[in-house]
């Protein structure tokens, strides 16, 4: 992952109802979520809500699904994983080691 495409990810979760909306996505799992789902999960007005996902969308970390006249968002883990080996890569003062095993195990999907 590239630095900016780091940044992108952080800013968009750098809100507490992005990132009330993006661990609400991350606990439903590969089902996702409806779009009113979410909102009354997460006690959001649906306009709001649009605008939030719309953010996290931009940023990657999510991705929709039309289900007739609904939409199901999911959370996208591949970029979360990106970001997470991004920011622990060079962890630890020249020690790798000591991140390594986290880094290993967010890498492969365990």
């Amino acid at each position: 992952m590239e630095k900016t495409r780091a940044l992108d990810s952080l800013s968009a979760l750098a809100h507490d109802t992005r990132l009330d909306v993006f661990r609400q996505l991350i606990q439903a799992g590969p089902e996702g979520m409806a779009a009113g789902e979410i909102a009354t999960a997460c006690a959001i007005r649906p306009n709001t809500l649009s605008n939030n996902l719309a953010i996290l969308s931009a940023a990657g970390l999510v991705r929709s699904v039309r289900e007739g006249r609904s939409i199901r968002y999911f959370a996208e883990m591949e970029a979360m994983r990106g970001l997470l080996v991004f920011l622990l890569q060079d962890c630890c003062g020249g020690r790798p080691e000591l991140c390594q095993p986290v880094v290993d195990q967010i890498a492969c999907n365990c």
